[in-house]
């Protein structure tokens, strides 16, 4: 998530006390929130209950730079994607690293951009694709610029052949925010894939580029034929829109919806319910608010109510941001009780979130590692195993477990 840079200079006395009452006055919202500030269900967030009996976290490697996503392969095997550029496979109980997979294309490694996201091939026993989203450097007349791009290349021992780029992102812009970007495989083999808006303004309402969207491809790069009709003039592989900065995607199993988390601005994180064809509101709506815009004019914290005329969110936090970076719905028998919660890796809250929730509602969330984990997670998955799989921002993989 983004933060606007500044420059401290020495106020006024006057300034002083203009400070002092905008200050006085965002306290008080802040602390009316507080109360509140459970998201959509404005359940408010008490003191997370101890995690079940025996939880442990589990360090199990060090060595990794930067790592962003994980991908577990069908011998229990993971493919690691680190942000630089490089893809590592790591051994089944992920404490020694056994490989750099050659044939990688190479990436854009400046500020929210690298290597992405990794993920395999639904029925990769027969066709081993995996699948990389990752920072591309534009080309011609978009020299010097760059956007979202996802490739795909067969995993034969420890090279990636036949790479070919499947999507770019449209169109490749300047700086280095807000890529995105996630990518799940549908009940149907479709490929969806999450698309920053890149902090240029407002591109995540046209509908002429994929800026701030969630995309719906076929694993081969064509478009599907029952893809939603938006509007006149809107790209054919749209599937959603009005997004800002979507670090996590899911399908959910009990129902086979899309689901995702996105950054908002300051406060206004959200975990969504992702609608076919639907507008999620940025940046016409949000809980959040823009850095630097100043609390009560123009700009309300926890005020951004969607509906009816665009996609509610199922929860959002205020007034202080999480930076939801992964989204897992736990489907494991290594903690029951936790089957069809939603896990949610944080970087600004350093922690992993459970939202649990009835039907498309939120009933609760709390922090089940608290006390346990303080680092920024980067990706959550779930393992063959049944026990839960965090990347840090430090370098590390850990697993949760009993």
């Amino acid at each position: 998530m983004s933060r606007t840079a500044f420059t401290p200079t020495a106020p006024s006395p006057r300034a002083w006390v203009q400070h002092a009452a905008r200050l006085g006055a965002l306290t008080a919202l802040w602390a009316g929130l507080l109360a509140g500030c459970g998201g959509g269900s404005a359940a408010g967030n008490p003191p997370s209950p101890p995690p079940p009996s025996g939880t442990k976290l589990t360090t199990l490697n060090t060595q990794l730079a930067n790592p962003w996503s994980l991908a577990f392969l069908p011998d229990g095997r993971m493919l690691v994607a680190e942000k630089a550029g490089r893809l590592r496979r790591l051994s089944a109980d992920g404490k020694s690293i056994e490989a750099d997979i050659s044939g990688v294309p190479a990436v854009v490694d400046e500020g929210q951009g690298g290597l992405l996201d990794v993920v395999i091939d639904p029925q990769f026993a027969t066709t081993p694709w995996v699948y990389l989203s990752y920072a591309e450097r534009g080309t011609g007349s978009e020299a010097g610029l760059s956007g979202t791009a996802v490739a795909r290349g067969r995993l034969v021992g420890n090279a990636l052949q036949g790479l070919e780029v499947i999507y770019r992102q449209v169109p490749k812009t300047s700086g280095s925010g807000h890529f995105g970007s996630r990518m799940v495989f549908g009940s149907d083999g479709s490929l969806f894939i999450s698309l920053g808006e890149r902090q240029k303004g407002t591109p995540a309402q046209d509908l002429a580029t994929s800026l701030g969207k969630i995309v719906r491809i076929r694993p081969d790069g064509s478009i599907p034929p029952d893809n939603p009709t938006i509007g006149t003039g809107a790209r054919p592989e749209l599937w959603s829109y009005g997004h800002r900065n979507p670090q996590g995607i899911a399908i959910r199993p009990s129902t086979g919806d899309l689901w995702n988390t996105e950054h908002g601005p300051q406060g206004g994180d959200e975990l969504n319910r992702v609608q076919r064809g639907g507008n999620h509101g940025w940046p016409l709506v949000s809980y959040g608010c823009p850095y630097g815009s100043p609390v009560g004019e123009g700009c309300r914290i926890g005020g951004g109510t969607h509906a009816p005329q665009y996609v509610e969110p199922v929860s959002y936090w205020v007034p202080i941001s999480t930076a939801p970076s992964s989204l897992l719905f736990y489907t494991g028998s290594g903690f029951p009780e936790w089957q069809g919660n939603v896990f949610i890796g944080a970087l600004a809250g350093q922690t992993l979130w459970r939202v649990v929730l009835n039907g498309n509602s939120e009933v609760s969330r709390d922090q089940p590692l608290s006390g346990m984990l303080h680092t920024r997670v980067r990706c959550v998955r779930q393992g063959p195993d049944g026990w839960i799989y965090l990347l840090t921002d430090s370098g590390q993989l850990l697993r949760v477990e009993r």
